[in-house]
């Protein structure tokens, strides 16, 4: 079994970084082999931990956070790609087609209607008010988003909101909502919501 795992502590975070062409149960493996590793370096302080390197599906974050968390109490950060940059979308779909996690939806949803994903969610369209976009990773709307959209459902603080043209009154990622007060804000287009400092940002 190779090593798909390194563990390197740094000032203020132990960083575990996971080999690109790992497979989970390698990854697994590896983890619960270093499980007394990490625990040593606990015993002063309970220093976060960054888990980065391979693009990780959900249930393989819950998998991973699941098996440190029940050795060890401690705070962790998942630090996926946040951006839809040229290199994410590269590694995204390097993976096998069979396996993304990106749900389409071509057409615009009406007032009433409600869509979700288990992954990220891409409408071909708007989302009107009175619709609610849900999803555990990201989302973009490339029309207008009037609607609720509640990106990072299951806590995933790295998730974003991209829009064609924002003008909707609440936006949410994880568990961090923000009111838009549509007298004060102006229109953003080209809208690029993220979670900086536990506070959503519009750019």
């Amino acid at each position: 079994m190779k090593n798909c795992v390194s563990i390197n502590l740094r000032k203020n975070e132990i960083l575990i970084k996971i080999s690109d062409e790992a497979e989970q149960q390698e990854i697994m493996d590896n983890l619960r082999k270093k499980i007394s590793e990490l625990k040593k370096m606990y015993k002063n302080e309970k220093t976060p931990i960054k888990v980065t390197g391979k693009v990780l599906k959900n249930k393989e974050i819950d998998q991973i956070q699941e098996l440190i968390k029940s050795n060890i109490d401690v705070e962790i950060d998942f630090d996926m790609p946040k951006s839809l940059g040229l290199s994410s979308i590269t590694r995204t779909f390097n993976k096998e087609i069979a396996i993304s996690e990106t749900k389409f939806h071509k057409g615009s949803l009406r007032s009433g209607q409600k869509m979700e994903s288990e992954g990220s969610l891409v409408i071909l369209g708007d989302v009107n008010s009175g619709a609610e976009v849900m999803a555990s990773d990201n989302i973009v709307v490339l029309g207008a988003l009037r609607g609720l959209a509640h990106a990072g459902a299951k806590g995933n603080k790295q998730a974003i909101i991209s829009a064609g043209l924002l003008d909707t009154v609440q936006i949410r990622i994880a568990n961090i909502v923000k009111e838009i007060d549509r007298d004060e804000e102006p229109l953003h287009k080209q809208a690029y919501v993220s979670i900086i400092d536990d506070n959503i940002i519009i750019e």
